[in-house]
């Protein structure tokens, strides 16, 4: 289905539609008069064929695109035109992708295209949030600031990310580390011990016996697990995919204990960040909702921020379907409200962003102080229970033999 690319209130966004026709519909519908509607062409029509959206999606990662946006904008407020930029760049030693890229942003810019477009007909990284950023900087004639606030706001998302995975390695790693051991325990040690006093008569502990049991039916069914952790797997994947699902369980990663908390701090601390950065670069506040809900990977965050702009579309302020929504802490509550009565919404935004992100880290740390010693207990009454009905299965010998 074709991709059209509109703008509305300023803000530009992308929608799939049959036609263009059908686009126009389908944004009326929703409340949006587009001033522009373009269908966007693919790399390979708009290059004559040139380049694969795969291959152009491995140009650069995360960390690469957040330093080339910034030494672009480095070269920028040194006072280079954008193009001598982009060659200056350029001649740095790159990945042939990288290459290409740039190549295709030098050739888009010299014929006349803004960055903002040449960015978009590339796609990856350049993603609608860069875009409009790009397209806002440029607008306002301040795009070597702009580029800084873009960079920036990647950098502190990839910390934070950084920041989480971080703290849910150790206790996955630690999980992984003590099923190894129960299964070596279970399928190796205990049939060891076992054979010792087969036809014996010797009487086993309740823990000895279901120890047992249990090694007998991943020894005698072991194919069983596998097919059913492939399906568990294949299941999952498929329950993801269905968008009610996906709400449901996104709903329900929230409210976790200890981690629901932390996942929660940590996304309304990015949004905030990503908010304050576009309204910071010019855009309208409606359009930077919009885009910022559209970055946001929770889908039950992205459909409260999604129905905080709708209502703000209608003419409400920010925050009060913000504090309806539940998701969102009164501290930010109240510095948006303040934000929007005082007008210096982009400073405030920028300062609970900050914040935020101090108590996310705090909030991480603590998770995982915290989750250490959880763990250690686990751990030592998982395997000391297979230790200790080994030990009861042994003692039970020699009070046979005695």
């Amino acid at each position: 289905m074709p991709t059209f690319s509109y703008t509305a209130s300023s803000a530009t966004a992308t929608i799939e539609a049959s036609d263009r026709a059908s686009a126009v519909r389908a944004l009326m519908a929703r409340g949006e008069a587009p001033s522009r509607l373009d269908e966007v062409r693919s790399r390979s029509a708009g290059r004559g064929g040139g380049l694969s959206a795969s291959f152009s999606s491995r140009s650069m990662s995360l960390p690469e695109t957040a330093a080339f946006i910034r030494e672009l904008g480095t070269a920028l407020s040194a006072g280079l035109p954008l193009v001598p930029a982009l060659r200056t760049l350029a001649r740095v030693r790159r990945t042939p992708a990288q290459s290409r890229m740039l190549a295709h942003l030098i050739e888009k810019v010299e014929h006349g295209s803004t960055l903002a477009d040449a960015m978009r007909t590339w796609g990856k990284p350049f993603d609608e949030l860069i875009v409009n950023l790009v397209r806002a900087g440029e607008a306002s004639g301040r795009l070597s600031d702009v580029l800084t606030q873009a960079a920036d706001l990647l950098d502190r998302s990839l910390a934070m990310r950084r920041a989480i995975t971080g703290a849910l390695v150790y206790p996955a790693f630690l999980f992984a580390l003590v099923l190894i051991a129960v299964v070596v325990l279970v399928t190796f040690i205990m049939p060891m011990v076992l054979k010792t006093i087969e036809g014996t008569g010797v009487k086993l502990p309740w823990s000895t016996l279901a120890l047992k049991a249990m090694a007998d039916f991943v020894s005698g069914y072991w194919w069983l697990i596998a097919a059913l952790g492939v399906l568990a797997g294949f299941g999952w994947r498929r329950l993801r995919a269905r968008a009610s699902t996906r709400l449901a369980m996104d709903g329900l990663a929230l409210r976790l204990p200890l981690v629901g908390p932390m996942l929660t701090e940590a996304a309304v601390a990015r949004l905030t960040r990503t908010l304050s950065t576009l309204v910071r670069a010019g855009l309208p506040v409606l359009g930077g909702l919009r885009l910022t809900s559209a970055t946001i990977t929770n889908s039950a965050l992205r459909k409260a921020l999604a129905g905080v702009a709708e209502e703000v579309s209608a003419g409400k302020t920010i925050a009060e379907p913000l504090e309806r929504c539940g998701y969102f802490p009164p501290l930010l509550v109240q510095i948006v409200s303040l934000g929007e009565r005082s007008g210096k919404l982009p400073e405030l935004l920028a300062q609970a962003a900050g914040a935020l992100e101090e108590r996310t880290a705090v909030r991480v740390r603590v998770f995982t102080e915290a989750l250490k010693p959880i763990l250690i207990l686990i751990v030592a009454g998982v395997v000391g229970f297979v230790i200790a009905s080994i030990l009861f299965a042994l003692l039970a010998i020699q009070d046979s033999i005695q």
